[in-house]
């Protein structure tokens, strides 16, 4: 690997952008906007909010998806599910 490869890599690592561009492109595909840029810019501007402790990171899924999902898989309603579940 040339050296200026991996220090684009590492670049890319340190900042952590892949992960951000994922989240970014599985936010996009979720809530499918009309204006995708725009929501784009939204999303980062809370990115960035958040890392100055301003606010919060945009997640996929709310706390109403995660109960809803948690419901789907405690189906005895144990109020626990197994790593496997």
């Amino acid at each position: 690997m040339a050296a200026g490869e991996r220090q684009s890599r590492e670049y890319l690592q340190r900042h952590r952008i892949p992960e951000l561009l994922h989240r970014l492109g599985a936010l996009l595909l979720y809530h499918r906007p009309e204006r995708p840029r725009e929501f784009l810019i939204q999303a980062l501007e809370r990115v960035q909010a958040a890392s100055r402790a301003e606010g919060q990171f945009p997640h996929l899924m709310d706390e109403a998806n995660l109960a809803a999902m948690f419901s789907l898989l405690d189906v005895v309603g144990q109020g626990h599910i197994t790593p496997a579940q």
